[in-house]
């Protein structure tokens, strides 16, 4: 068997991974941009490990499994799956990052409730304000918390909240209009955490935006398109928002001149909310997991489903 790697390894990754390879062989490489041209080799390999351009993936022929090294998977959701689903499973890492994004959703409420943001900037401009801004903090405990999509991460973040006594208001997949404006309306903190469906594009318009409290939180650890970005900007911007903790964006990298660079009241995270030191290392454990159930001829976990789009 051959399998085709798109991942950045360290050396010592790299020996990791030809351990787990064991006699199959392996194209190792880097990651590559969307539109970049095809490695010859990809073509004759069964497995990848990694995110290749999505166009690669009709081009495959002896292609059986995909295995991301993310959770998300919006750049091959226009790909034909109705036929390549026959032939080609794809699967992602659902769950792997639930523990570093929780932990990040909490500081980033924190920071904004103790104004640890505005702190950091105060040194780095050397401005002492001090007793100044002590009326201007808030604490978490009490808070009433809505999050908006109940998954792995929301459940772990919830567990993280209990010491802080919140009121939590958990909207599943099922969510009504009424309801989950009703909950917005008097909520404390707003943790969105869905994937990009047509269910959730778009949830958090203009006019949802407007419908919340001028101290509520704002929280985006799911998909950019969740939200409208310039009524967020809008938002933040004339003080009818409390703020915002913003790890996904529509465009990313963000570009140089979008509201989210100067935007007051906003913590950008730059999408690395999942991230931690051993990142890649646990990446390949997981891969080992699953490549040893894929030699048993059973279907590995994590399966994407492109028809529920997640």
């Amino acid at each position: 068997m051959e399998i085709f790697v798109s991942l950045d390894l360290n050396d010592r990754q790299a020996i990791r991974l030809r351990e787990i390879a064991g006699e199959d062989k392996l194209h190792l490489h880097g990651c590559f941009d969307e539109g970049a041209p095809i490695e010859p080799s990809f073509r004759q390999c069964e497995v990848v490990l990694g995110n290749p351009p999505a166009d690669w993936i009709a081009q495959a022929p002896a292609l059986r499994w995909v295995q991301l090294e993310s959770v998300g998977f919006g750049e091959y959701t226009d790909l034909n799956w109705h036929e390549l689903g026959d032939r080609v499973t794809m699967t992602n890492l659902a769950g792997f990052f639930t523990e570093p994004v929780a932990e990040s959703i909490l500081a980033g409420i924190l920071a904004l409730y103790r104004g640890i943001d505005r702190l950091v900037c105060l040194q780095r401009d050397k401005d002492w304000q001090g007793d100044a801004l002590r009326t201007e903090l808030r604490t978490l405990k009490g808070a009433a918390v809505v999050l908006f999509g109940y998954g792995t991460i929301s459940r772990r973040l919830a567990e993280l909240l209990r010491p802080f006594d919140c009121e939590l208001i958990p909207i599943g997949r099922e969510w009504e209009r009424e309801a989950i404006d009703t909950a917005l309306a008097t909520a404390d903190v707003i943790v969105s955490t869905v994937p990009d469906t047509a269910a959730t594009r778009g949830a958090f318009s203009r006019e949802r935006l407007a419908g919340l409290k001028d101290t509520a939180l704002f929280i985006n650890f799911g998909r950019g398109s969740v939200v409208d970005e310039e009524a967020l900007a809008d938002a933040l911007t004339a003080g009818s928002l409390g703020g915002a903790v913003v790890d996904v964006t529509l465009s990313e990298p963000l570009p140089d001149g979008h509201r989210f660079w100067t935007c007051p009241n906003m913590i950008l995270t730059q999408h690395s909310g999942g991230g931690t030191a051993d990142e890649i290392d646990r990446k390949l454990e997981v891969f080992s997991q699953k490549l040893e159930r894929y030699r048993r001829g059973d279907q590995p976990a994590g399966t994407v489903d492109f028809l529920r789009g997640y």
